[in-house]
């Protein structure tokens, strides 16, 4: 008999619940840096839920529950901050798009590319051990167990002949934001890239990858079966509370300035920071091998979505660290490479602190936590999203490999700028 895993017990009661239900989703979009502070104040005040992040002179659109949008729309007009209904009805959006994602599924016929939908966790899984097992001498798989029991990946290419230990490593991982649904193509579109293709042939010759591109499996499981909209890890031990509003924000579960700045302590909200720094099986996970490789590491890019920016250090109070030229020109670099391979329906892509362009500050997260251990190049690279002016919560899966096709072309750009800067970092 099968053995159960004593942490699924309490998914099934929760998935009765239906999420998002009466909610409603607006563009919004501040023209100066005070509209961007007075909104971003409001996120606690009214429970607001960015799906794509703000910034000066852009769309971004945020989630409102129904018990605060006559306050929420109030202020706005208050504020004189322009706004437009994105989708008056959340969930019935939501399921639009699931039967939308179910019927482009069953349209694919015979041999398709894992880049022409969205794939589900077991899919990815696959393909990793797939490349795993098609590379031995080039690959090596590490994983470990989240809290739910499923395995969690990381994916090492480094060439057979390297014990060289001072070689420099460039590390990407994606999907620490379970509903981000483009951020793990995007990373799985890398590995395809520097394995299956390997045209680059410096980027291995130069350079070690790491690569995690799933890292909370049991949050996006639960995204693509019970609540699309699910950022959180899916633990039941933070608290008393647990079972009615499980996990934590992945992204702010790092012990640097850990639950000071733009986080919550309520179980309830999206951006809740667990009970403690590392709290989340997930995070101990990244955070092991994060430090085994970081005092090699020389370039860290984090994928999520959406927003079309690329965001660097200090997160929590928007001072810039002093590696900031460095990553000013080099993100500006990303952003022309990904310009130049990219489809015009998208923005360009922004750059800069990522507490000056979204107006929001953040603590315990993955790239401000690198950056202080010591990494000199550390990014948030936030993907383009759904388009203004359309229905949705994720770009349509027709646009994946072309999203994932141009970031990869700004991630060779930094590579290669980070090893001409860096590469003797820690010698």
């Amino acid at each position: 008999m099968c053995e159960v895993n004593p942490h699924w017990a309490n998914m099934v009661d929760y998935g009765l619940v239906t999420p998002n239900l009466g909610w409603k989703s607006y563009y919004v979009r501040p023209s100066d840096q005070m509209q961007l502070r007075s909104l971003t104040s409001m996120v606690q005040k009214y429970g607001l839920d960015f799906i794509s992040k703000a910034s000066v002179g852009r769309n971004a659109v945020v989630l409102v529950k129904p018990e605060h949008n006559d306050q929420f729309l109030r202020e706005l007009a208050d504020q004189n901050i322009a706004y437009t209904v994105h989708v008056n009805d959340v969930k019935a959006q939501l399921d639009i798009d699931d039967a939308l994602l179910e019927a482009r599924k069953n349209s694919l016929e015979g041999e398709v590319s894992i880049f022409d939908r969205y794939l589900e966790l077991e899919e990815i899984d696959a393909y990793l051990a797939d490349v795993a097992n098609k590379y031995p001498d080039l690959v090596t798989l590490q994983n470990g167990t989240t809290f739910e029991g499923r395995p969690i990946y990381l994916m090492k290419i480094a060439k057979p002949s390297d014990d060289d230990k001072e070689k420099p490593i460039i590390i990407v991982d994606a999907g620490i934001h379970s509903r981000e649904w483009i951020s793990p193509p995007t990373a799985l579109y890398a590995i395809s890239k520097l394995v299956d293709e390997a045209i680059d042939k410096d980027l291995i010759e130069d350079l070690d990858w790491v690569i995690l591109p799933m890292l909370n499996p049991d949050g996006y499981k639960y995204s693509r079966t019970t609540d699309p909209l699910w950022l959180k890890t899916r633990s039941t031990d933070n608290h008393d509370n647990s079972v009615e509003c499980p996990g934590a924000d992945a992204n702010s579960n790092f012990d640097f300035y850990w639950n000071l700045y733009g986080t919550s302590s309520d179980p309830c909200d999206n951006n809740y920071a667990g009970r403690q720094p590392f709290s989340e099986i997930e995070v101990q996970f990244g955070q092991r091998n994060l430090e085994q490789y970081g005092y090699r590491t020389i370039l860290y890019i984090s994928l999520h979505s959406y927003g079309s920016q690329i965001l660097y250090s200090w997160g929590h109070d928007g001072t810039l660290s002093q590696q900031a030229f460095a990553l000013q020109t080099v993100g500006v670099s990303i952003a022309n490479a990904i310009h130049e391979n990219a489809q015009p329906n998208y923005p360009r892509y922004i750059v800069g602190n990522s507490a000056l362009v979204t107006g929001q500050q953040t603590s315990g997260s993955t790239v401000d936590f690198l950056h202080y251990n010591g990494v000199p190049l550390s990014f948030n690279l936030v993907l383009p999203g759904v388009l203004d002016n359309t229905k949705g919560f994720n770009p349509d899966p027709k646009e994946i490999e072309q999203i994932a096709k141009e970031t990869w072309a700004g991630i060779v750009v930094a590579a290669r700028r980070a090893r001409d800067l860096f590469g003797d970092w820690n010698k």
